[in-house]
């Protein structure tokens, strides 16, 4: 018999917010977390692209200094949204064996992997600090929450890219389902703003080029879209099943109520043009879920602001929804966060978990002409969502033709 599996639990750090709740306000609000870098970067490697969405808050200055020192920046954003959820949660009372982390990064510890290079070139190896490889490690986020809140049920890491923390979420809710856990604290980090990924990505011509203008930079769905905007950042939600919810009397946000994991096997980096994948991770959620294409109600969209990405994400929306599609109300957030990479999807999870909740899909900034062949039913401003149910998914794509889709329900 299928469970009811719900949030119970919210935390993120974002460009536009330390906190959840404030970047969700942030976010209503219109407000972009996207500006040039203040640093010395584009002179000193000649950078093209100085600017991406870095966080409102940084971790370091909210975790305890002993504990942020041991810490990649990835695990740092980690541990700061997981706490969140977890306080936000009322600190459920769970044995730690049925306590579980489902986490996720797209590179993981890179800022410490490139300082202990730089470190081995210029003064030796005798010099590279001891816990090198246990901060970088893509799973030590997933360590250190677990270990931060004695989650022994396990402690697993999700490595698929921009669809990594979408999948997680997925994972976390079969996992509830298949009984390895009562509670289980789902999400993502990521924290690559760094020269060798600002060049690469803008190397590989998928940056936006808009230098004069950071904080419009990324605008999906327009007509002169040039690329994604670097965003860094985490975000974590805690679930359980409704049944361990209710007897400890705790507050419910929303049903995730289903996932969808697909791979393109098409390309390295580009979307299948057909959307075959991506429409089929759609399905899949819809049906763990129980519901029909005709009952969604809204669409949080990967969207990341590319000239190919965008079109592809519509036209598998199209295979899923046919002309439907046009009706549904659709929140492109990248816009105001930027691309959080293998922390995005998570944060876009909880997005649409207050969108349902609160019953209104956060605007889309930046829109101004609408591309005529991707006739989504975006707006500028946040649009209600009526007082009914409210059942909506939220889409993650990765490089290499990963999909990964959740289902977020209402809680009636």
């Amino acid at each position: 018999m299928s469970k009811k599996i719900v949030v119970t639990g919210i935390g993120a750090s974002s460009p536009i917010g330390g906190t959840a709740p404030e970047s969700w306000q942030a976010l209503l609000a219109g407000e972009s977390g996207i500006h040039t870098l203040d640093n010395d970067w584009a002179e000193q490697y000649g950078l093209a692209v100085n600017f991406a969405g870095t966080a409102k808050v940084d971790p370091a200055e909210v975790l305890e200094r002993p504990v942020a020192k041991r810490l990649d920046p990835s695990s740092r954003f980690a541990l700061v949204a997981a706490l969140e959820a977890w306080a936000d949660a009322g600190e459920p009372e769970v044995p730690s064996e049925r306590l579980g982390v489902d986490w996720a990064t797209g590179i993981g510890g890179l800022w410490t992997l490139l300082d202990a290079w730089d470190t081995l070139k210029e003064k030796g190896p005798r010099r590279v600090m001891p816990l090198t490889v246990p901060m970088l490690m893509p799973n030590a986020p997933a360590a250190a929450v677990s270990m931060r809140l004695e989650a022994r049920a396990f402690a697993r890491t999700v490595a698929s890219a921009c669809a990594s923390s979408t999948e997680s979420i997925a994972n976390a809710y079969e996992h509830l389902q298949l009984g390895l856990a009562d509670v289980v604290i789902a999400g993502g980090a990521e924290a690559a703003i760094h020269p060798i990924t600002l060049a690469a990505f803008n190397s590989a011509q998928a940056l936006s080029k808009r230098v004069d203008s950071p904080e419009t930079a990324s605008r999906p769905y327009n007509t002169d879209r040039d690329g994604f905007v670097m965003g860094e950042g985490a975000a974590a939600l805690v679930l359980e099943t409704e049944e361990h919810a209710l007897a400890r009397g705790a507050k419910i946000y929303a049903e995730v109520a289903g996932g969808g994991v697909t791979a393109d096997s098409y390309h390295i980096t580009a979307n299948d043009p057909e959307g075959k994948g991506a429409a089929r991770a759609v399905e899949l959620a819809l049906s763990q879920a129980g519901a029909a294409p005709d009952e969604v109600t809204h669409i949080n969209a990967h969207a990341t602001s590319t000239p190919v990405g965008d079109i592809a994400e519509y036209t598998a929306l199209h295979r899923v929804f046919g002309d439907r599609v046009k009706e549904i109300p659709v929140s492109a957030t990248k816009a105001a966060t930027g691309h959080l990479l293998g922390g995005t999807g998570a944060l876009e999870a909880l997005f649409t978990v207050l969108a349902v909740h609160h019953r209104v899909a956060p605007p889309t900034i930046n829109l101004v002409n609408q591309d005529p062949e991707i006739p989504l039913s975006a707006s500028v401003e946040a649009q209600p969502l009526g007082d009914g149910a409210q059942l909506a998914i939220s889409n993650s794509f990765g490089f290499g033709g990963h999909n990964a889709v959740v289902a977020i329900r209402s809680y009636e």
